[in-house]
């Protein structure tokens, strides 16, 4: 499944599942989202985001990933930038952890 995101696309999106990995998207979190993209980028990705399954999600994240230079050649800052995100509501609960622990291993 080939996708042509831009970064901010791609950061959105990874950012929106990670926000959603415990079912909800706190304000908090919605706004954090919103300082990394602007607002058009935010709501196109998230429509498609909202009709996507758990599998379409990974599948597009691995090869939005896989296919960025700024993320495939520097994985760091995407872990950074996942890290953040868990933590934009003031703690990374067990669910958040888990998606974290799941997306490091995926992508390494």
């Amino acid at each position: 499944m080939k996708n042509t995101w831009t970064k901010d696309e791609l950061v959105a999106y990874i950012l929106l599942y990670v926000a959603n990995s415990d079912l909800r998207e706190t304000q908090k979190e919605h706004e954090y989202i919103l300082s990394r993209v602007d607002e058009a980028t935010y709501s196109s990705i998230k429509h498609e985001f909202d009709n996507d399954s758990d599998y379409e999600s990974i599948t597009k994240i691995v090869d939005g990933v896989n296919t960025n230079p700024d993320y495939s050649e520097n994985p760091e800052a995407l872990f950074a930038d996942i890290k953040l995100m868990a933590f934009a509501d003031g703690h990374m609960d067990q669910i958040e952890h888990a998606i974290y622990n799941s997306l490091k291993k995926i992508l390494s």
